[in-house]
């Protein structure tokens, strides 16, 4: 029976034995996640400059594969102008934080922190236009507290690239452990279904 073909509770149960007898990925994947959470919280400069570098490498990779795209549409006779320029400069953006990525470190505090600005200045302005039964004041309260995020990190930027790798940090333990325990759970299941598989074979062969 074909995919397309199978039932619905039929697909559900073959995902569910697929990933019962492949726990230990699961399980993997938690632990490295909060291996990395660890390091995060631990050594927070590291891994800052680390995201900077593997930030870096992707706009490498990106310019010169935009490169390539310009150069095909160019002997295709296609626009190929502005694909050239975005590559080029993705790439020397992708040099520039390679060589400085405490730079690229800051622009990304920078980048998040006009981001918290403008989405809670909005907020703030939304506020004043809706209903105080509909919760005027709990938006007004998320932009301010959006608002003064932006500011701290404009005023100290350094301090808030901190914060935002323990934030990660502590993202990624959590995440961690969810899949750990999902891969402990799902090792429960293969064991099981094994066993009765086991049983089902002893109880045929005594038949």
């Amino acid at each position: 029976m074909s995919d397309n073909t199978m039932p619905d509770s039929a697909r559900y149960d073959a995902m569910c034995k697929l990933l019962a007898k492949n726990w230990w990925a699961v399980a993997l994947r938690g632990v490295a996640a909060i291996v990395f959470g660890v390091v995060a919280l631990l050594l927070p400069g590291a891994v800052m400059l680390s995201l900077a570098l593997l930030f870096a490498a992707y706009l490498v990779v990106d310019g010169v594969f935009g490169m390539i795209a310009a150069v095909r549409a160019a002997t295709s006779h296609e626009r190929w102008g502005l694909l050239l320029v975005e590559a080029v400069l993705d790439f020397i953006m992708g040099l520039v934080a390679a060589v400085f990525p405490a730079a690229a470190v800051l622009a990304f505090v920078l980048v998040t922190a006009a981001w918290a600005l403008i989405t809670g200045g909005l907020m703030i302005g939304a506020a004043f236009r809706l209903h105080v039964s509909h919760g005027r004041w709990w938006l007004l309260f998320a932009g301010i507290v959006s608002v003064a995020w932006g500011a701290l990190l404009v005023l100290a930027p350094l301090v808030g690239a901190v914060v935002l790798t323990w934030w990660i940090g502590g993202y990624a333990i959590v995440f961690g452990a969810m899949l750990l325990v999902l891969g402990f759970r799902l090792r429960g299941q293969h064991v099981s279904s094994q066993l009765t598989l086991g049983d089902q074979h002893g109880a045929a062969n005594r038949a």
